[in-house]
């Protein structure tokens, strides 16, 4: 009786192990942002661990995030008045990555459940912590949808369904996107397998972001030494228009 009670104790205080385990890799973990960066590629791929044959339920899919760094943002609303745009409302999103791309093996809808979405912040919406907004507004909802429609727009915010290629429930690949105007910073790449709509196993990845060359020594100066680079710009301001001016000059003598 007591080796029984034993066992049940110790099956209960140790987590079961999970059927399927991810085994992911990813092209490259490091982006350099140079002057003449156009944007770059990274190929996520991978593999599920499995100690017995997969469970029967339901196929498998895989849902994979790439997320920038997170910041608050305003977002105001513009408004034609008296024959001119102007500001009117505006709403403070708590936190919203300055990137996200979304891509999965299936629609959706069909990959995973709303619920799980809610849990693990998965879609574009859920990734966006927006906590409340002035009295005086009605529908704060409209004000991250519009952000998400603006960096959907710069290629910041991509959703890309059945884009993850799986192979006999075990192998599987996808390639993200990444455009010209990156942020600066650690990006984490996520891996979720799911069956039925459910998560059955994550996985998690970070990526470097970083200026290099010029780029780096043009932000280091504008942050560190903003009176410097004040100078540095105005110098080069005056410069071209000199230089310029004497161009004209000489073509027109």
């Amino acid at each position: 009786m007591i080796l029984r009670l034993l066992m049940i104790f110790l099956a209960l205080a140790c987590p079961a192990l999970a059927e399927e385990e991810v085994v992911a890799g990813l092209s490259q973990n490091r982006v350099a942002i140079t002057a003449n960066f156009d944007g770059s590629e990274i190929l996520i791929f991978g593999a599920v661990k499995r100690e017995s044959p997969p469970p029967g339920t339901g196929p498998l899919q895989v849902v994979i995030t790439v997320a920038g760094p997170s910041q608050p943002i305003v977002v105001r609303r513009k408004e034609k008045r008296f024959g001119i745009w102007i500001n009117t409302d505006a709403v403070e999103v708590d936190s919203a990555p300055s990137f996200y791309a979304v891509a999965t093996s299936g629609p959706m809808n069909e990959v995973l459940k709303d619920i799980e979405d809610l849990r693990y912040k998965i879609s574009i919406p859920r990734a966006i912590r927006s906590v409340g907004a002035p009295m005086n507004i009605a529908d704060s909802a409209a004000f991250t949808d519009a952000l998400i429609r603006i960096r959907s727009k710069k290629g910041l915010y991509q959703l890309d369904a059945n884009t993850v290629n799986v192979a006999e429930e075990t192998l599987f690949d996808t390639s993200i996107a990444l455009p010209a105007n990156l942020t600066e910073g650690s990006y984490t790449a996520r891996i979720f397998l799911t069956r039925s709509g459910s998560v059955v196993a994550a996985h998690e990845r970070t990526i470097d972001v970083q200026k290099v060359g010029l780029e780096r020594w043009l932000f280091n100066l504008a942050h560190e030494t903003p009176l410097a680079y004040a100078i540095l710009t105005l110098v080069i301001a005056i410069s071209a228009g000199w230089g310029a001016s004497a161009i004209f000059k000489y073509l027109r003598s």
